[in-house]
């Protein structure tokens, strides 16, 4: 093996490590991120990494800046340790990618543009709706667009979304610097935002009413992202 896999391989379980003992992470969820991270490594290296690092320091970040303010909220549930089932909601789809990307590496470079869209939507939600909340002024429901409770699922701001952007773009940075700063940059911004979108759609038609959980609707978030990221590229 070579010696640069066998240091990330270090790196990682000590990240994997420490990540529990902070309480960022529960065991579980600390063992499903690095097999996340593995996969994610295998199949686009270092870039795929820089994009799950990057993820996790914002909304690790994001969760915990003013908690006290955020757990006022009745409706929302602010957890800052997250399990196997919240990583896997947000990096599954991500971790997918690069195994294909593993097995099939003609196709390295188009798993690396659809991760970016995957953890452009999953960093636009975290980032919308963590600090969304603190700093959004009015909130509307994103179907009726009538004024709503903030903290509620699918209830949005006009702050919120502007985080959420700045959030993808961070993402599509990342891609550009490892590879071109082309027009796919501004189509993982786009797919970021349409993800971020169709998850507050999603939060307030069926998360609300309970016939969907806050795990499948980040799933579909990013999901919703490649294929929005794939319609952009190929059509």
């Amino acid at each position: 093996m070579p010696l640069i896999h066998i240091i990330f391989a270090i790196i990682l379980l000590a990240a994997s490590f420490a990540s529990y003992k902070t309480g960022k992470l529960t065991a579980g969820g600390a063992v499903m991120g690095g097999a996340v991270a593995g996969l994610i490594y295998l199949g686009t290296g270092f870039t795929g990494i820089a994009m799950l690092a990057a993820f996790f320091v914002l909304a690790t970040t994001a969760t915990s800046h003013k908690k006290s303010q955020k757990r006022r909220l009745d409706k929302n549930d602010h957890q800052e340790k997250r399990d196997a089932r919240q990583v896997l909601a947000n990096g599954g789809l991500p971790a997918l990618l690069g195994l294909l990307a593993y097995i099939f590496p003609v196709n390295a470079l188009l798993a690396t543009i659809l991760m970016a869209a995957a953890f452009a939507a999953a960093t636009a939600d975290t980032l919308s709706s963590e600090l969304g909340t603190v700093y959004g002024r009015r909130f509307y429901n994103i179907i009726t667009f009538k004024p709503e409770e903030k903290g509620r699922d699918g209830a949005v701001s006009l702050e919120g979304l502007l985080i959420g952007i700045a959030g993808s773009a961070i993402m599509a940075a990342i891609y550009a610097v490892s590879s071109h700063w082309d027009s796919i940059l501004i189509y993982i911004i786009i797919a970021g935002t349409i993800g971020n979108l169709a998850d507050s759609v999603l939060g307030a038609a069926l998360e609300r009413k309970g016939l969907m959980n806050n795990n499948e609707v980040n799933f579909l978030n990013t999901f919703i992202a490649v294929a929005t990221c794939c319609l952009l590229m190929y059509l």
